[in-house]
C-alpha cells in the first residue's frame, strides 16, 4: 500500500538574505509550507526569525531570493499586499488601538455593513465567535487599553481569525498567556489546521512545541541549521542547534532560604476587587513564586505590594517595617523594586539610550556635589550593564536592543540600587532559551546575596524550576502555598481552577 503523495506547498522560500549595513540577518534561508501544517521557527533573538517572518508578511523587503504563494510569485510590497493574498501576521508586540473597544478592534478592515451602515450587530457577533475560540472571556464594548497583556493578546488573535487567512504567522503568540488560555489557542490552531489554515509559529517556550508542530525549523545568525519533520524533538537537542552550545540546566540551583522573614503581606484586598484577603511571607534568600490563570490577580497583588495599586485594607511590612499604601517612592526607599510585565511600555524609554535609563532611577547614587555629570553616567552605567551582561554599547537606542537585551537594561537599572526586595513580573516574557538562562543566574545569584525575591510567571515550568515555595491565585483569592517538592504542575492547575 502505497502512501499518499505530500500535498504541494503554498508557499515557498528560496534563497532568501536581507543585508543591512554592516550586518547579514538571514542567509539564503529556504522553507516551504504546506497546507494545513504547523512550522515551528526557533532560534535566539537575532537569529533571524522576525526578519524572514517579516519578509513573508511584506513588511520587510529581501536583498536576495524568490518566494511564491499558491503557485504565483509572491514579492508583496507592504503588509497590505500579503494580507489581501491570505497572510496575515501576528505580532509579539500588539498594534492594536487602544481607545477602540475590543469588538471594533476585531472588526478593524472587515466591517459589517447593513445598507451602507456599520452593523454593530454583526459586528458584535462576528468579534464574540473569534474571540471565543481564544477563550476570551472578557466584554466586547470595553476599550483595549483597559485590557491586561493577556487580554490584549487574545484580541490581537481574534482580529487575524477574522481575515479568513491561509497562512498566519504567530509571533510569541503565548508569551502573555496562561496554561489555560494557551489551552483554547491551541485548539483554535488545530480547528483551523483541519480548514487547511497553516501556521508558522515563533516561540521560545520549547515545552510547547512539540504540543503544536509539525515540522521545525532553526535559525542561527541569519542561517537555517535544522530543519525537522516532527515537532518531537527533544528540548535539549533543540536548544543546541540554537545557541550552538549545550545549555547544561536551564534552572540553576538555589540554596535554602534564611530564617529572618523579609516581606510579610498581612490581609491585602484591592480597592477594585481584584484579589482578596491575601496573605503570607517572603524570607530571606527566598524565590517566592505567584502562579494562576490569567485574571486569577496576580500582576494587581504585586503591583499593589509595591503601592502603585491602592489597596483597600491590610498590610504590607518590609523588616518588620509597614509600607505606605500610597507611597511608590516609599517603597523604593525601603529597598523594595518592580520589574514590571510590560517592558516597552513600563520598563524602558525605548527612544532613550541604554545609559540615560540605567541612570533615571539611580542619580541619587551618580549625583555628586548637587550635579549629575555625562562622564558620570557614563561610568555607572557601563559597570550595570556589564554586570548584567547587556550587549552593545551604553550610548545605543533601547529600541535597537533584542527583548532579551531590553529586559537585561530594565534588570540593570532597578538592581543597580541594591535593592532588599526584588518583585519580578513576567521576567522572561518572549525572551530567547540562552537569555533566560542568564537571567536565571541572576535570580540565583540574588538569593545567594540574601534577597527577598517574587515571581510572577504565566510559564508554570518557569514557576516550578525557580521557586523554592509556590502560591497559587485564583479569582483573587490565595488558594494555597506548596513547598517546592509538593508543588506539582497538575497540583497547580488543579488550584488554580478552583
Amino acid at each position: 500500500m502505497t502512501s499518499e503523495p505530500a500535498p504541494s506547498p503554498i508557499l515557498t522560500v528560496r534563497g532568501i538574505s536581507k543585508s543591512y549595513p554592516g550586518t547579514t540577518a538571514l542567509n539564503g534561508i529556504d522553507l516551504e509550507a504546506r497546507p494545513g501544517e504547523v512550522i515551528a521557527l526557533l532560534g535566539e533573538n537575532g537569529a533571524g526569525k522576525s526578519t524572514l517572518s517579516g519578509i513573508i508578511a511584506g513588511a520587510i523587503q529581501p536583498t536576495t531570493g524568490t518566494m511564491t504563494w499558491q503557485g504565483r510569485p509572491h514579492a508583496p510590497a507592504t503588509p497590505r499586499d500579503s494580507l489581501m493574498r491570505g497572510i496575515g501576521m501576528i505580532h509579539q508586540e500588539m498594534r492594536l488601538l487602544p481607545d477602540l473597544t475590543v469588538a471594533e478592534n476585531v472588526a478593524v478592515g472587515r466591517w459589517p455593513t447593513r445598507a451602507g451602515f456599520l452593523s454593530a450587530r454583526t459586528m458584535l457577533r462576528q468579534a464574540r465567535e473569534q474571540l471565543d475560540k481564544v477563550g476570551f472571556t472578557g466584554r466586547t464594548d470595553q476599550p483595549v487599553r483597559e485590557l491586561s497583556v493577556a487580554g490584549q493578546q487574545q484580541v490581537e488573535i481574534a482580529k487575524a481569525l477574522m481575515l479568513d487567512a491561509s497562512l498566519l504567522i504567530l509571533d510569541e503568540p503565548t508569551a502573555a498567556l496562561g496554561e489555560m488560555e494557551t489551552t483554547a489557542l491551541f485548539a483554535c490552531i488545530r480547528s483551523l489546521k483541519e480548514q487547511g489554515v497553516s501556521f508558522i509559529y515563533v516561540s521560545h517556550r520549547l515545552a510547547e512545541i512539540a504540543q503544536i508542530a509539525d515540522r521545525i525549523v532553526v535559525l542561527r545568525d541569519g542561517e537555517k541549521v535544522a530543519e525537522h519533520d516532527s515537532g518531537d524533538v527533544a528540548p535539549d537537542v533543540l536548544v543546541r542547534e540554537m545557541v550552538g552550545r549545550s545549555v547544561d540546566r536551564l534552572f540553576p540551583r538555589f540554596d535554602a532560604p534564611r530564617e529572618a522573614v523579609v516581606v510579610s503581606v498581612e490581609g491585602i484586598s484591592d480597592r477594585a476587587g481584584r484579589f482578596e484577603d491575601v496573605s503570607f511571607t517572603v524570607r530571606a534568600g527566598e524565590v517566592f513564586g505567584i502562579a494562576g490563570i490569567v485574571g486569577a490577580g496576580r500582576t494587581e497583588l504585586v503591583r499593589s505590594i509595591v503601592s502603585l495599586e491602592p489597596r483597600r485594607c491590610g498590610e504590607v511590612r518590609i523588616d518588620g517595617v509597614p509600607l505606605a499604601a500610597d507611597d511608590p517612592l516609599a517603597a523604593k526607599a525601603a529597598g523594595v523594586v518592580l520589574i514590571p510585565e510590560d517592558r516597552k511600555q513600563q520598563g524602558v524609554i525605548l527612544s532613550d539610550t541604554i545609559e540615560d535609563n540605567i541612570a533615571l532611577p539611580n542619580l541619587a547614587a551618580i549625583t555628586r556635589w548637587g550635579f549629575v555629570t555625562p562622564s558620570g553616567v557614563t561610568r555607572f552605567a557601563r559597570k550595570a550593564a556589564q554586570r548584567f551582561g547587556v550587549k552593545g554599547g551604553v550610548g545605543d537606542p533601547v529600541a535597537t536592543l533584542s527583548g532579551g537585551n531590553q529586559q537585561k537594561v530594565v534588570l540593570s537599572k532597578w538592581l543597580s540600587s541594591d535593592p532588599k526586595v526584588i518583585i519580578l513580573d513576567e521576567p522572561t516574557r518572549g525572551i530567547d532559551i540562552g537569555a533566560r538562562a542568564s537571567i536565571y543566574e541572576v535570580v540565583a545569584e540574588l538569593a545567594q546575596q540574601g534577597k527577598a525575591i517574587i515571581v510572577v510567571s504565566s510559564d508554570l515550568e518557569e514557576v516550578l524550576g525557580l521557586a523554592h515555595r509556590v502560591m497559587v491565585l485564583a479569582q483573587g483569592r490565595n488558594q494555597g502555598i506548596m513547598e517546592a517538592a509538593e508543588a506539582t504542575a497538575d497540583r497547580v492547575m488543579a488550584y488554580a481552577t478552583q
